[in-house]
């Protein structure tokens, strides 16, 4: 019982913390009330199944989840691409994570791009949130004074529940101040979700803007985490498989929604420590539960879209910003740990944090790009001015 409770918190942590993001980011992209309940159900699905499969058969707590900074990063770099340009780009992603995954190339990829890029990256995407959440100050003070002071004590206090205390405390206020209601919406709203196929649309747009930087940013930000917290309970899983298949499930629900399917760093060690179950042998069963609650989490996604739908956008922005202060901060720490490498990262950090598109291709991606650039211009120079070893000369 207490690794199956491990489970059903796992998910109820994960999703009061982060699952705001997944309706933004479905919105950012024109998707409707009915198709943003097919996204919370795919990526329920994908997560349902790859938890359930890969803790069965390796009998070890794999925990799947969808990805709280590709989802942010959808909200960022969204704007100006339909809905099938999306799909088209989770599909690709997925298909990049199943062949960095099957192929064996996942550490010898990510040891291409240092891991201070790719965390200054997820850093300036999500520091907009942040900045978003205290600027919400200036507009509803009660509300955000409310909110972060709840936060604050209750992350010092029960840190798992902190962010749903602070939504419980905020959804108070907001009815007391006549801004939330949820009788009309969800008197509209079917419970069950259903699955909405949408026909994938590729472009370069979505490609450079979406595809490459969800994928670097999945593999960065949620797998290499992930199986560092599996490794730090003293779990040793088979890397390429799981990444593989989680990239597989990825692509699969693809077209109707999921953005992401991969495996969790936030959450994974719920499921994985001792709190779930004393014997470490048995703590797969964690995440097996998880997976069970995904999937009754998806199936009724149109209700929890209803529900969410009903919160003011004050609300949304601070409930955003605190979910991801230790994303924020965990980025930051990782971006600049290197000295040799900090400028390369400072510069991608603010590249991808100011939204600058050119060529119709998101921040996130130039980011990259910036620095990758400062990184090859100093070491090259770095090269150059290198002392030569001058060979003796020929008697």
């Amino acid at each position: 019982m207490s690794a199956a409770f491990a489970g059903f918190v796992a998910v109820l942590v994960g999703f009061t913390s982060t699952g705001i993001l997944v309706f933004s980011a479905a919105h950012a992209v024109g998707a409707d009330a009915a198709q943003t309940a097919s996204w919370l159900l795919a990526i329920c699905i994908g997560a349902g199944i790859s938890s359930m499969a890969l803790s069965l058969r390796y009998r070890i707590p794999v925990t799947a989840a969808w990805s709280t900074p590709g989802a942010a990063l959808i909200v960022a770099n969204g704007g100006g691409i339909t809905l099938a340009e999306a799909v088209g780009a989770f599909l690709v992603s997925g298909s990049l994570i199943a062949l960095a995954g099957f192929s064996g190339a996942f550490e010898r990829l990510l040891s291409r791009l240092p891991l201070s890029l790719a965390a200054a990256t997820l850093a300036g995407v999500l520091l907009r949130f942040g900045l978003g959440a205290f600027a919400t100050f200036s507009q509803n003070f009660a509300l955000a004074a409310a909110m972060f002071g709840v936060y604050l004590v209750a992350r010092n206090v029960f840190p798992r529940f902190a962010v749903l205390v602070a939504l419980l405390v905020g959804m108070a206020v907001s009815i007391g101040q006549g801004t939330l209601t949820f009788a009309a919406p969800l008197a509209a709203a079917s419970p069950f979700a259903w699955p909405l196929f949408t026909v994938p649309h590729f472009t370069w747009n979505a490609f450079f803007g979406i595809a490459i930087p969800l994928f670097a940013v999945n593999m960065a930000s949620q797998n290499v985490p992930g199986v560092a917290a599996l490794r730090a309970h003293g779990y040793h899983p088979p890397v390429s498989s799981v990444v593989g298949w989680t990239g597989v499930a990825n692509a699969f629900v693809a077209p109707f929604g999921g953005f992401a399917v991969n495996l969790a760093a936030i959450t994974a060690s719920i499921c994985a420590g001792r709190e779930a179950h004393d014997d470490p042998a048995r703590r797969y069963i964690a995440s097996w539960s998880a997976g069970v609650c995904y999937l009754l989490l998806g199936a009724f996604g149109a209700s929890f879209v209803a529900f969410f739908s009903a919160f003011p956008k004050d609300l949304v922005a601070l409930l955003a910003g605190l979910a991801l202060l230790g994303a924020i901060g965990g980025g930051l720490t990782s971006a600049l740990a290197v000295e040799k490498d900090r400028e390369a990262a400072v510069v991608t950090l603010l590249v991808a944090a100011s939204g600058v598109s050119l060529a119709g291709v998101g921040s996130a991606f130039w980011g990259i790009v910036a620095g990758a650039l400062v990184l090859a211009i100093g070491r090259g120079v770095r090269w150059l001015k290198r002392p030569r070893v001058v060979p003796p000369a020929t008697p």
